[in-house]
């Protein structure tokens, strides 16, 4: 039990020092989820997050980043887009299509428009996933509309297949929201869909925080592809920091204090006081003592200078 646990967490990417440490203190029969919590309360963190934190600390990291796995075998004719200051984008194709035509019918034209808009935008990686049995005739119940398109963008290197076979007459179909969400992991990218992939997030602790942090959702106004421009809602980056790789902080705003000149917390006071060169916080009390000394210094040397 005790080994089996142990491999499990390593999985994960915990320390095996950690590991031992709160089996130790919970016992060998303790649960998976109070483990899990014991070593996330002790500040461990799995090998792919404290890779992250091991740059300089002068760098600035935008809320939401997140490192790229080492060995990532993801895609490597693309590594060349990895010195873009643009993150890639994985679209969720069936996501996408199916909002676009009303949940009615496979719009193929709702994943040119997400594309175009990336593009327009200066992205040069965009991998869009769609089922393999999309290339198939529409039928009544399955409506595909402008299914030339997705020929189109798989002659463009754009549009990625995902596997599917018939056995038996049954359609044997692999599960596309895996590939969207690792691949995106993969290549520290952006996923483009409006699900919210809950079964992966349980199945890893990572890809939860991943799925948290980079999902990009959207709207479709008019045949106009249209992302918030607040992704992570009014107290998260915008969506140029969003979807870059180097994000521009903006410039602190100070708030001008209430009281104006009457204030008298003087250097503690944390707003804004323009009537102070440099914001120079002294109290009232010293700015007087200070306008007291100067007209009595400048006596003071008079009467010296006067024989």
């Amino acid at each position: 039990v005790h080994q089996s646990k142990l491999d499990f967490f390593c999985k994960l990417g915990y320390g095996k020092q950690d590991i031992c440490k709160v089996l130790e203190n919970l016992g060998q029969d303790a649960l998976e989820d109070d483990v899990l919590k014991e070593l996330i309360r002790m500040g461990s963190k799995p090998q792919a997050l404290e890779s992250q934190a091991q740059p300089s600390l002068l760098k600035l990291v935008a809320r939401g980043s997140c490192s790229t796995s080492p060995g990532s075998k993801w895609l490597r004719e693309d590594d060349s887009d990895s010195s873009d200051h643009l993150r890639p984008i994985v679209i969720d194709g069936s996501n996408v299509a199916m909002s676009h035509g009303n949940k009615e019918v496979f719009s193929c034209w709702g994943i040119q428009l997400a594309v175009d808009w990336f593009r327009e935008r200066g992205h040069t990686y965009i991998k869009v996933f769609v089922p393999l049995w999309r290339k198939e005739p529409p039928r009544q119940d399955c409506p595909i509309a402008d299914q030339h398109i997705l020929e189109e963008l798989e002659k463009q290197s754009v549009l990625v297949y995902t596997p599917s076979r018939k056995v038996k007459g049954k359609r044997v179909v692999c599960y596309d929201d895996r590939y969207i969400v690792k691949v995106a992991y993969e290549k520290d990218g952006v996923i483009v869909s409006n699900d919210h992939y809950r079964d992966l997030q349980n199945e890893n602790p990572e890809w939860k925080w991943f799925i948290e942090q980079r999902l990009l959702m959207y709207s479709f106004v008019s045949n106009r592809f249209m992302p918030p421009d607040d992704p992570l809602g009014r107290h998260g980056p915008t969506l140029n920091n969003f979807l870059s790789k180097n994000p521009v902080l903006p410039e602190p705003k100070w708030q001008p204090c209430p009281y104006g000149k009457k204030c008298t917390y003087g250097n503690k006071c944390k707003f804004y006081h323009p009537e102070r060169p440099h914001q120079a916080q002294l109290s009232v009390a010293d700015e007087l003592r200070a306008k007291i000394k100067a007209p009595l210094s400048l006596g003071k040397a008079e009467e010296q200078r006067d024989p």
